[in-house]
């Protein structure tokens, strides 16, 4: 279960690991795009569009429905979810780690006032 859970989180962090899949997604959170219009913002053809759609649908963050010739995808929050989730860890880490800096240099401070 565990190696299931850091494998799916590997393919979740490569795909977020791209600049162009991040504003993909980023677009579609506005609703579901065409991969025309997903690939737009980037003057990339629609075959590199569909990588890097397929690398997104690879890791669960979009659904693509074929009505006719249009392919139409929509955002999969789960995954990003997970993501969120695991990075939650380090952040309660780092605030803790910033509060005892921060309590440090209170004192320090205190210790130092005349």
């Amino acid at each position: 279960m565990v190696e299931q859970h850091a494998s799916h989180l590997d393919t979740v962090f490569h795909a977020l690991g791209d600049a162009t899949r991040r504003r993909m997604l980023r677009d579609l959170s506005g609703g579901e795009r065409t991969v025309g219009q997903l690939a737009e913002p980037f003057a990339i053809s629609l075959a590199a569009a569909s990588k890097h759609i397929k690398v997104l649908e690879q890791a669960g963050m979009i659904r693509r429905e074929v009505r006719g010739r249009t392919h139409l995808c929509r955002l999969d929050p789960g995954p990003l979810a997970s993501a969120h989730q695991w990075l939650t860890a380090y952040e309660r880490f780092w605030t803790d780690r910033l509060d005892a800096l921060d309590r440090l240099l209170r004192e320090e401070d205190a210790a130092n006032a005349p």
